[in-house]
């Protein structure tokens, strides 16, 4: 009989996977959940009721497998970017993160390396370790800002076959410039290095902030990820997409499982879809919240990062993690980065944020 307390080290578990720990978290039960940069705001009713009714149409059929190339959702997709795309530049899977597996799939692997700029979104090294493709750790200035100088450097110096760049950034919440991409993309040209702009939450990005969608045209390498889980408040869902070139959305072809998107996500997707501007009215809100957040640390006297996300990164000015035990103390939850001296918050609706504010300040005022 299996002993479900038996240590991995008993399995025949690759030497790479040994010691590791998955990514995630803490899922714990608290008043007020600001840790995973979901958006907090409830589905709209409206929105549940349309997506109820189209994936109950949809389960007549679930006896049939779903549209291998989920044909009309890429087309909904490439009408709701705009910037002249088709559906045969979008691609989907289940979460952006199966978005980035896929491309490692295709363009990393075994001799092949992938770069990114640290710190950023945590789940990059887990994904490169699972394809088999090196992980090379990138670098950024003391204020975690990378310039398009800096980046070209190390694109030349390391040559990958990959570079990820996420913008906003993870966990910093700030956006890079347009020209580091095209310095990131210039610089690759002699390693034919593939380049991928993880727009997780640019939806939430400040106003003037430009998309890498508007860069796409003539770059034939670059790949532009987004996803519903934030802005469309549709974690639950699993939806991540990206736009590129078509001969990049050809080449997901060879590495997706058979049907990865099930007939349940695509009618979801879609009815999310035709309903976004309502789904997106929430998104004025969190910006709202965000910016108070960073305004009223500031008063505090700590300091936050500006954000085009929908979360602050914030220098507390002594023990993280203390100041992480005392909020969640107080019933309210949010992410210790393991960078030294710093935290993160979502934004949330504004009763999370008072009570968000609340805490810091009582926390505060005994430190």
């Amino acid at each position: 009989m299996n002993n479900p307390a038996a240590p991995l080290d008993s399995l025949p578990l690759r030497d790479d996977l040994r010691g590791m720990s998955p990514y995630g978290a803490p899922q714990l039960q608290v008043a007020v959940a600001l840790n995973t940069n979901e958006n907090t705001h409830p589905v709209p009713d409206d929105v549940v009721e349309a997506i109820t009714r189209r994936v109950h149409e949809t389960a007549v059929s679930l006896n049939r497998y779903p549209d291998r190339d989920f044909t009309d959702l890429r087309r909904a997709l490439a009408n709701y970017l705009g910037h002249g795309l088709t559906e045969d530049n979008l691609w989907a899977a289940n979460g952006s993160n199966e978005i980035l597996q896929q491309i490692l799939q295709a363009f990393g692997g075994q001799g092949r390396s992938v770069l990114s700029f640290v710190p950023t979104y945590s789940m990059y090294p887990l994904l490169a370790l699972g394809t088999g493709t090196e992980f090379t750790a990138g670098s950024r200035a003391e204020d975690f800002s990378l310039s398009a100088e800096s980046a070209a450097q190390q694109v030349r110096t390391h040559a990958p076959d990959v570079v990820f760049l996420c913008s906003p950034n993870n966990p910093t919440g700030t956006a890079l410039g347009l020209d580091v991409v095209r310095a990131v993309y210039e610089a690759g040209e002699d390693a034919n290095t593939v380049v991928v702009v993880d727009e997780a939450y640019a939806e939430f990005a400040r106003f003037g902030t430009p998309s890498a969608l508007t860069l796409l045209e003539g770059r034939p390498r670059l790949i532009v990820t987004r996803t519903m889980s934030k802005a469309f408040a549709l974690a639950g869902a699993r939806l991540g997409y990206f736009a590129a070139a078509r001969e990049v959305a050809d080449a997901m072809r060879l590495v997706r499982l058979p049907y990865h998107l099930s007939s349940v996500t695509q009618a979801t997707a879609l009815a999310a879809l035709a309903h976004h501007e309502t789904l997106l009215a929430t998104v004025e809100d969190v910006k709202m919240q965000r910016d108070r957040i960073v305004d009223e640390l500031k008063r505090m006297g700590l300091t936050p990062a500006e954000s085009d996300s929908n979360f602050v990164f914030f220098a507390c000015h002594g023990d993280a993690h203390d100041m992480w035990q005392a909020l969640l103390d107080r019933g309210v939850l949010v992410r210790d980065v393991g960078i030294p001296g710093h935290l993160r918050v979502t934004a949330g609706t504004e009763a999370e944020t008072t009570a968000f504010l609340e805490a810091v300040e009582d926390y505060l005022s005994v430190h």
